[in-house]
């Protein structure tokens, strides 16, 4: 029988490959946008989501734990979902789009919402809020940068 962490980190895994949903097209411009000078740490940047991503479903599995089956359990992993979509579109959705513009905007629907999703669990359990705050502090850091890369490439805005 399938766990539920089973369930839930291979819904996790399979959203994360939706990142990989870009044209050799799109990640030439993207390649050719100009960087903050402090960005020395982009290589790192899969990991550290990566992490991110595993933290997110560990979270979400002491939630699913506290009460399985749940309508209010049922959308509280409704609402895990959706803050990993909006992440996970940021790259292929900016690259397709060629428009920074529209990634500093998903990132901040992708704060607003982890914010919120961290907050909503943390009577649940402390542990599963305290798991989502590598999103919480990471994402505001990603929305910032490409803010910053909207004034070095203005025409990519």
């Amino acid at each position: 029988m399938l766990k539920s962490w089973m369930i839930i980190g291979g819904i996790a895994f399979l959203v994360a490959l939706g990142g990989s949903l870009i044209r050799p097209r799109d990640v030439s411009w993207g390649l050719r946008l100009d960087r903050p000078r402090w960005l020395f740490f982009e290589p790192a940047i899969p990991v550290i989501w990566t992490v991110i991503f595993a933290c997110g479903a560990v979270s979400a599995n002491l939630v699913w734990q506290d009460e399985p089956g749940t309508s209010k359990t049922w959308l509280l992993m409704g609402f895990y979902l959706l803050v990993e979509l909006i992440t996970v579109a940021y790259i292929p959705v900016t690259l397709r789009l060629r428009s920074l513009k529209v990634g500093t905007v998903l990132g901040g629907i992708g704060v607003i919402l982890g914010t919120v999703l961290a907050l909503t669990v943390l009577p649940i359990s402390g542990l599963a809020a305290l798991l989502l705050l590598p999103y919480v502090v990471w994402s505001p850091v990603g929305t910032y940068t490409t803010g910053q890369m909207v004034e070095l490439n203005p025409d990519a805005g």
